[in-house]
């Protein structure tokens, strides 16, 4: 699948079929994972796939109540629980160098799961992001040691229904020029595109999700 075409249809899936995924398939979003950049390449994550059906029911009863992917924690074929490492991100020496603290560790560790979930897009695979969930009794289940935490978990498979697609804001309300709400000008669709240029009030573009 083409790049583009795998960013716009990744969507959050929460109904998976059993099938397995392949060894060769899964490991190619493992190679995406870890492809991922991060603050001077501190690559503050691990990851552990977990297979077993009792630590699967354990970890979806850390699931906050309600959490639309409780169901695809336990059923989906794959779960990749995301480990982010402490002290690592945005420090230096021992010490923080800026006012975030370990917040670039969840931001770096962001972009890395999202490699995952792009490369599951461009397989036909599903992902769903969770994490409505108890970090320290997730980690309990799972034996993280001190210094790392759960972030996230992430069902991966083929997905048994697709949801309806939900709307993106457009572009004008994301995009300003050299000052914030100064508006940027867009430019226009591609000839014979059959598009229009997004507006404040919205319009072909704003529709991609």
């Amino acid at each position: 699948m083409e790049f583009h075409e795998a960013v716009r249809s990744r969507q959050s899936i929460r109904e998976f079929k059993p099938d397995p995924v392949a060894p060769e398939v899964l490991l190619r979003l493992l190679e995406a994972f870890r492809a991922a950049p991060s603050w001077a390449n501190v690559q503050p994550w691990e990851l552990i796939l977990v297979q077993d059906p009792e630590l699967r029911r354990r970890l979806q009863q850390t699931l906050s109540p309600g959490n639309p992917a409780t169901k695809a924690v336990a059923e989906a074929p794959v779960l990749v629980a995301a480990v982010g490492i402490a002290g690592r991100s945005g420090w230096y020496k021992g010490e923080s160098v800026t006012a975030r603290g370990d917040a670039w560790m969840l931001f770096d560790l962001g972009i890395a799961c999202e490699h995952l979930a792009l490369a599951a897009a461009a397989e036909g695979l599903g992902t769903v992001h969770a994490g409505y969930f108890d970090f320290a009794k997730a980690g309990e289940i799972l034996g993280v040691p001190a210094g790392r935490s759960v972030v996230e978990l992430i069902p991966v498979g083929w997905p048994a229904r697709l949801p309806r697609r939900v709307e993106r804001k457009p572009l004008a309300e994301l995009v300003s020029l050299d000052r914030h709400g100064n508006p940027f000008p867009l430019p226009a669709a591609p000839s014979g595109s059959g598009e229009r240029p997004p507006s404040r009030d919205g319009g072909p573009l704003s529709a991609a999700r």
